[in-house]
């Protein structure tokens, strides 16, 4: 007897097959064919629900972002706890363990895949901001942060953040990272105008 299942839950099926298979396989290695008979459906069923390997791939990007920044704005709403760990368990959210997601992350910093590499970082980019700045005016309220722009002063971070220290477009050394690191902060705790005394847990957010 033939399952019929719901269109959402097969598009999911599909992706949490293919990434199993891009795991495992590679990108480049993994074929059609192998997700059709993985899946157990047919051809049409899969063109469905995404029009080539590559839509599947950025179907699975989108997730991984939506899961990321859902993570992200979980942390960022415990106001149980005090805003500078709100800001290093936000932080901490956003990061990838070196066993998930390998095979996207590869994909992704390809350089024939530009254009999703853009779109990954906008999304990010744009996620994110919101999130931060959401706990940045709680830290104004505190007393802790001092800035009439906190939306615009929490986007530019974000977007240094992302560019400076993206391997693509700029190949650092340890030293050099470590130096800009320690350059951005010095900006930011005057963009923030930061007391000296909460400056130690916002460097524990960026592990300096």
């Amino acid at each position: 007897m033939r399952i019929v299942k719901e269109a959402e839950e097969r598009k999911n099926e599909i992706l949490d097959v293919a990434e199993n298979l891009f795991m495992k396989k590679g990108f480049d290695g993994t074929s059609t064919n192998d997700i059709l008979q993985a899946v157990g459906i047919a051809r049409g069923t899969l063109y469905y629900h995404f029009k080539s390997k590559e839509d599947i791939m950025d179907a699975l990007i989108h997730r991984m972002s939506e899961s990321l920044l859902m993570k992200a704005r979980q942390a960022s709403e415990d106001t149980t706890i005090p805003v500078n760990e709100r800001l290093i368990r936000v932080v901490m959210a956003l990061k990838l363990k070196e066993s998930d997601d390998n095979e996207i992350m590869e994909h992704i910093h390809k350089p024939q895949n530009a254009l999703m590499h853009q779109k990954i970082q906008r999304t990010m980019i744009c996620g994110i901001t919101p999130i931060l700045t959401d706990v940045v005016r709680d830290g104004i309220q505190q007393g802790l942060f001092h800035t009439p722009y906190p939306y615009e002063a929490v986007e530019m971070m974000v977007i240094y953040l992302n560019t400076i220290f993206d391997c693509d477009l700029f190949e650092l050394t340890v030293e050099e990272s470590a130096i800009k690191m320690q350059a951005f902060l010095f900006h930011i705790s005057r963009l923030l105008e930061i007391n000296p005394e909460h400056m130690d847990s916002l460097k524990e957010v960026f592990g300096v």
